[in-house]
């Protein structure tokens, strides 16, 4: 079993930073994939970005070149850095880790963009 517990979010206006943090009770080193989803008010839930083991990164069209995923294994922490933010960013984030077998979930941390 491993917890997630995601942190780094709030309101900010549009145009704004943010940096999520996902922490994990155990070691993510052996996780295949790690990765941040979104859902926002009446959608349905989409994959933000993932990152793998290797290192190896991939981005939904709508975040390239404004958002970036790393991972920390040495403090079993996955970041997501989120720069230029918009009004649509707007969504409850979730971390996600998977480990070809099992997938785990965070509870969410909520970012809200103002226009």
């Amino acid at each position: 079993q491993v917890q997630l517990v995601e942190s780094g979010g709030g309101l900010v206006q549009a145009g704004g930073s943010l940096r999520l943090s996902c922490a994990a009770s155990r070691r993510i080193f052996s996780m295949n994939v790690m990765g941040w989803y979104r859902q926002a008010p009446r959608k349905q839930r989409e994959l933000v970005a993932g990152i793998s083991s290797g290192g190896s990164t991939n981005y939904v069209d709508s975040v390239k070149g404004r958002f970036t995923i790393s991972r920390d294994n040495a403090k079993n922490t996955v970041y997501l850095q989120m720069n230029s933010l918009k009004p649509e960013d707007t969504a409850v984030y979730y971390c996600n880790a998977f480990n070809g077998v099992y997938e785990y979930w965070g509870q969410g941390t909520q970012v809200t963009v103002s226009s």
